[in-house]
């Protein structure tokens, strides 16, 4: 076969360390925040400053468990931490305490979305405990870097997957889906801005049909999920690129240029070997009860797979609504309360779904910073659906409602935004606006359907609004057939 004519597969394996929301970071007791001074949230533990010793974090280990079986791992009893040992400016004690042999969490699995109704199980290698390193700052201005230390010692978990992930959009969604399920735990807040979760690509190419796996290459600086996903496909071609030029494939680190769309070599990769690791002498090894992973394992809340197909079953919604709801753990509660109170739970998706999350995106806000109660929202679906306010109206409550604790009924009033419903009422306005059209109104006689939108939409003109549509329009309808 022409080189030009091979086929290529994909494959790619992702490392993700997402930082614990924990008070005090994982070996010391200095406060665990982001964006205080530089170099103020130290201690001489988390610099590493002779004579100190570590103390676990007991919060970062039941997180840490918490996660694993989330992911569906085993979970190792037995706890054992090691040094992992390379120097760089951002690293004072010139080692990592992280996990090796004994990791907490091994062999489990996460299954992402594909198409339809089809599943792809991802395998999760291990997911290890570890600390956080400072962090450089470059002043090109200044030609130089500066150090911030407050990071140091941050409580990291970093997830490991097996190579099964066959596309840079698998990656994505993966990154998506492992995202929202550690925000469903509340163990972290995965804000990618602030560097609470980060993400490496290891990615290579193969001839299709081949079992061997390629020559990797490791992408760093992945900022976005967005960065992630085009980063991969930049490097899965360039790698194709390299092997059809009869060149090899270098094992290496590359960085992602945002702007310029293009990967470039860092450094040489390094093996485990080159870490040197060994067993931390500063940190006794000890096994967790069985008893406490099966508390963990009780008090596990509702995961955003299982949610969703529940709401699925449960409120006979479609798989759009519902994967849209799943998306914001607190949406997807204050929508199950909406339904207690209201059988349209169509309804209540569209409005969640749409008016809401329009709302909180111009506001800026998440669904904690507003006031809204599951009875307003109901009342205004219910009202709408009985005719009793207009489609317009009911938006127009539903954004005075996240600025007033006035109910809906006093708003209605008080505004004056209730329908006119009584027939006599729309009688007559159907006279004056068949009177005042005429040439509409004929239109209608001789068989033109859209001339009574016209009409309909002038006599709703005429009440600013608060004619029934649907009555009115019946009414106009009826008399004009009955002055034939």
């Amino acid at each position: 076969m022409n080189d030009h004519q091979k086929q290529f597969e994909t494959v790619i394996g992702l490392e993700v360390h997402v930082q614990l929301d924990t008070q005090t970071k994982i070996f010391c007791g200095c406060p665990n925040v982001f964006g205080k001074a530089p170099n103020t949230q130290t201690c001489p533990v988390c610099l590493g400053l002779p004579g100190t010793l570590p103390v676990l974090n007991q919060q970062v280990l039941l997180h840490a468990i918490k996660i694993g079986l989330a992911l569906n791992c085993n979970i190792n009893t037995f706890i054992k931490f090691d040094r992992k040992n390379y120097y760089y400016p951002d690293l004072p004690k010139g080692y990592q305490i992280s996990q090796f042999d004994y990791p907490i969490a091994q062999n489990g699995h996460l299954d992402i979305p594909i198409k339809g109704e089809e599943v792809k199980r991802i395998r999760i290698n291990r997911a290890h405990i570890e600390e956080d390193a400072g962090k450089l700052i470059h002043d090109d201005a200044g030609n130089c870097s500066l150090v911030d230390y407050n990071r140091t010692g941050t409580p990291l978990i970093e997830i490991v997957t097996e190579a099964d992930l066959r596309s840079p959009q698998e990656a994505y969604d993966y990154l998506q889906l492992l995202k929202l399920t550690l925000k469903y735990l509340y163990v972290s807040d995965c804000d990618m801005e602030k560097g609470s979760l980060r993400c490496d690509a290891n990615i290579s190419i193969r001839e299709k049909g081949e079992t061997q796996l390629g020559t990797k290459t490791e992408l760093k600086n992945l900022n976005s999920f967005k960065a992630v996903k085009a980063g991969l496909e930049f490097e899965s071609e360039r790698q194709k690129q390299v092997v059809l030029a009869g060149n090899r494939v270098i094992q290496e680190t590359r960085l992602w240029d945002e702007n310029k769309g293009i990967t470039f070599a860092m450094r040489s990769k390094e093996g485990s070997h080159d870490y040197r690791y060994f067993p931390e002498p500063d940190l006794v090894p000890f096994t967790v009860e069985e008893k406490t992973i099966q508390e963990i394992k009780e008090a596990m809340p509702e995961l955003p797979s299982e949610k969703q197909k529940r709401l699925i079953s449960q409120y006979q919604i479609s798989k759009y609504d519902a994967n849209i709801l799943i998306q914001d753990k607190d949406i997807a509660l204050f929508f199950e309360q909406c339904a207690e109170l209201c059988p349209h739970t169509k309804k209540i998706c569209n409005w969640l779904n749409g008016q809401l999350l329009q709302e909180l995106n111009t506001r800026k806000n998440t669904f904690r910073d507003i006031d809204l109660k599951p009875q307003a929202l109901t009342d205004i679906i219910l009202n709408t659906e009985n005719g009793i306010i207009s489609n317009l109206a009911a938006k127009d409550i539903f954004k005075l409602i996240l600025d007033t604790p006035q109910s809906v009924a006093a708003l209605i009033e008080k505004k004056g935004l209730a329908q006119v419903s009584d027939d006599a009422e729309l009688t007559k306005l159907a006279d004056e606006i068949i009177e005042q059209n005429t040439k509409a109104a004929n239109e209608f006689q001789q068989g033109k359907q859209n001339a009574l939108g016209f009409l309909i939409g002038q006599a709703m003109r005429k009440t600013q609004g608060k004619a029934n549509p649907k009555l009115i329009g019946d009414i106009i309808k009826r008399r004009l057939i009955d002055a034939q």
